[in-house]
This record gives C-alpha cells, sequence and structure tokens, in this order.
C-alpha cells in the first residue's frame, strides 16, 4: 500500500553521508524452510539523495491516513503478451531483508517470514476469492541488518539500504522490511527496471504488517495483506481509485470506478455514477485486510502482461 499514521516519535530529519561499515550476511532459504546460519551486518549512515533522479516523491495522505507516499511514476501499459491467460504460470523468488535498529526491535522470525510468503500465495493464487493469477512465491533468501537509519528511514532514505542489500535479477521480489517511515510501505511500477534505478525495484513493508507480528495494526492491517497490494503494484497495477471517476480510472476495465479509498469495510460504498458498487474487496484498494478477497480478471491479465514485458527470465 502506499501508508499509516505517524506513529512513531523517532524519524529521520534527512539523510546524511557516512562510510559504510559493514559484515554483511546472507542466510539462504527455500519455500517453506528456515533459513540456514545468519548473521548480522552492523552498518552506519547513508549516502545522499540523488538530486538526478527523476522519481519525485511527496508525502500524500489518502483515505483514513497516509498509507503510501505518493511516487509520481508514468502508468506505462505494455500491452498484450503472447502467452498470458489462465495457462499463464510465473515462480517469483522472494528475497527478503529484515532491518532492525538493534537486533530486537523489527527481527522478525524465519516463520512469520515463511507465514508472509503463504499470504502472498494465498492472495495471488486466488484462495480468498477473484481469479488465481497465475504467480506463485518462493522464498530465495533472508538478510538480517543492524541498522537504524535504515530501519526508520521514509522514501528519500531507502536509497543506501536498496543499493547494498538488492538482490537477484528483474523477476525477482526484494521485500525489505522496516519501519517503513511513517507509512504501511510502498512499491515502484515495473517499468523502473528500465529507468536506469533497477536498484530500487522490490517494495517496502511495515514489518508490524505481517501476520502475528505485532498488535499495532490489529483489526487494520494485521493479515500481512500490505505485501499483497505493494505486490500488486511492483506487477502494474494502480490503486482502484487512481483515476476517479474519470473513463481511464485503474487502466482496468473489470474494477468498477471509484473517487476514493476505502477505509475499513463499508458494504455498498459507490463514489461513481458507473455501473457498480466501490471494489472494496479488491486488494489494490485501501480496506482493511480483512475486507480483502481479490484481484479481477483484468488485473490478473495487467499483472501477466507486465511480467512478460519488463520481468520474465
Amino acid at each position: 500500500m502506499r501508508v499509516i499514521s505517524l506513529r512513531r516519535a523517532v524519524v529521520l530529519a534527512g539523510v546524511v553521508l557516512a562510510a559504510l561499515a559493514a559484515s554483511s550476511f546472507v542466510s539462504q532459504a527455500s519455500a517453506g524452510t528456515s533459513a540456514g546460519t545468519s548473521t548480522w551486518s552492523s552498518t552506519c549512515g547513508a549516502s545522499a539523495f540523488s538530486s538526478l533522479d527523476r522519481l519525485a516523491v511527496t508525502s500524500t495522505a489518502r483515505g483514513e491516513t497516509a498509507r503510501e507516499p505518493g511516487i509520481s511514476q508514468t502508468v506505462e501499459n505494455p500491452g498484450a503478451q503472447q502467452g498470458r491467460g489462465r495457462t499463464f504460470q510465473a515462480t517469483v523468488p522472494v528475497y527478503v531483508h529484515v532491518v532492525s535498529p538493534d537486533g530486537v526491535i523489527g527481527n522478525v522470525s524465519d516463520r512469520l517470514i515463511r507465514d508472509q510468503i503463504r499470504v502472498l500465495n494465498t492472495t495471488f493464487g486466488g484462495f480468498e476469492g477473484g481469479y488465481a493469477t497465475g504467480f506463485g512465491f518462493t522464498l530465495a533468501g533472508v538478510t538480517r541488518t543492524v541498522n537504524a537509519d535504515w530501519f526508520y528511514a521514509s522514501i528519500n532514505g531507502e536509497r543506501p539500504m536498496k543499493r547494498a542489500l538488492h538482490q537477484g535479477g528483474d523477476n525477482a521480489l526484494n521485500m525489505y522490511l522496516t519501519t517503513a517511515g511513517p507509512y504501511l510501505g510502498w512499491a515502484y511500477l515495473p517499468d523502473i527496471v528500465n529507468k536506469g534505478n533497477a536498484y530500487l525495484d522490490g517494495v517496502v513493508i511495515d514489518w508490524e504488517s505481517l501476520k502475528g507480528a505485532s498488535d499495532t495494526y490489529a483489526g487494520r492491517y494485521d493479515q500481512g495483506e500490505t505485501a499483497a497490494h505493494e505486490v500488486g503494484h511492483w506487477l502494474n497495477l494502480e490503486h482502484t481509485f487512481f483515476g476517479g471517476c474519470n473513463a481511464h480510472g485503474d487502466y482496468v476495465d473489470d474494477t468498477p470506478a471509484e473517487l476514493t479509498p476505502t477505509a475499513g469495510c463499508p458494504a455498498g460504498k459507490d463514489t461513481c455514477s458507473d455501473p457498480g458498487l466501490d471494489p472494496i474487496h479488491n486488494y489494490m484498494d485501501y480496506s482493511y485486510d480483512q475486507c480483502y478477497t481479490e484481484f479481477t480478471l483484468g488485473q490478473t491479465l495487467r499483472m501477466q502482461d507486465a511480467w512478460l514485458f519488463y520481468r520474465a527470465p
């Protein structure tokens, strides 16, 4: 998703230059198994935000809270690709990067990480409703890093972390577990891989949104589906309310038009005069996790097209 409330007193006031002193570690794991040996990488400092980057970032409050930062990224449609549809199958290797300020806070267990992968396979597999998208996710590796700067950084401070930790090719999903600044998380659309900033590719998730990790978001964002929402962006989906009630909307024909993001799970919400109630159960709205149940066929085809155009190895 792209938000949450201002809940932390400690947020970086800026990004500072410092030398990185690190001993780094990666523990490799396969899906359904615990990570192997693990070593902490303890680093300090961050590099300055690049003034040459063309991606504009602003803080934007949407709906109940500011769930995600606003990212000025052009929405592109790669067009229909051969091979999509119900026969489509893609396995996404997932590298999970656990970042902690002290080795304790946010240091989620291997079990919670495996559970998060299961949530992705459940949501993208259509097991809660909607369409099975053809995407499966397997745990490829876990890194654990002690770095307070990275842990508390918001989107403008993510660069040193991603430069140091990013793994795999364009088909690999890098998931960074931090506080996500004042947000629930964020992600870039897949054309980031063609913009000279491929190391930024991936999703940043508030570790407390993982199922069973914390009671901070109990009854709201505590079922691990923040990650499903952000991975939807990673696969080229926009919010269901992206274009409001206008013609293009979210560039998907079978998601009813929606003027405003949803908070909670308000049955009967209908903000546009076009046919259909607001898609409050769609993973790309801002509903509570307990309200989410589906991706549509149109969203499925859009994600498959994006995979074949941007990410397929």
